[in-house]
């Protein structure tokens, strides 16, 4: 079952670290403890619709574009494939 708070901190996470910034540097551009962002990076905290505001503008990003890939990553991983021999099976993607 796909938890959308462990997707949303995962997709945070990865932009964070493609841009080579630290928690600190992005908890600090938010106003949001550092302790508080690893939770939800870690998905342990749902983030509200401001502080995940926050973060994408600390983060530089539109909050669009991360709903975006969250939604196509839940999509990937909850649609079943049809298979050529008429069997279904369920994608996996590695977070």
């Amino acid at each position: 079952m796909i938890v959308l708070r462990e997707v949303i901190g995962d997709e945070l996470r990865r932009r964070r670290q493609d841009q080579g910034r630290t928690l600190r540097d992005v908890s600090a551009a938010a106003a949001v403890s550092l302790g508080y962002l690893s939770e939800v990076e870690r998905g342990q905290k749902e983030a509200s619709s401001e502080l995940l505001a926050a973060i994408c503008g600390a983060l530089e990003v539109s909050i669009v574009d991360v709903l975006t890939s969250v939604t196509t990553h839940i999509v990937e991983a909850e649609e079943p494939l049809k298979l050529d021999f008429g069997r279904t099976a369920k994608i996996s993607v590695p977070v």
